[in-house]
């Protein structure tokens, strides 16, 4: 029995995401954060980006953590 479509979707999206600051503030030579892998322009604009934008952020920054890591 096939469920009927909900607004869920819709609402988790409008969700506000959370800021993937770990406190650790400290900038490489790229300008990206070595503590939550954001770019500097990505942390100063954070509030004004949608939730949409904000996600997209967070994926992009996880990867760049993960080089990071591996460049170690």
């Amino acid at each position: 029995m096939a469920s009927a479509p909900t607004d869920r979707t819709t609402a988790d999206e409008a969700q506000p995401v959370r800021s993937p600051c770990i406190k650790v503030c400290v900038l490489n030579a790229a300008e990206v954060c070595v503590g939550c892998g954001r770019h500097i322009e990505e942390i100063a604009g954070w509030s004004q980006r949608t939730a949409e934008q904000q996600r997209s952020i967070c994926e992009q920054a996880a990867v760049r953590l993960r080089l990071m890591a591996s460049a170690d």
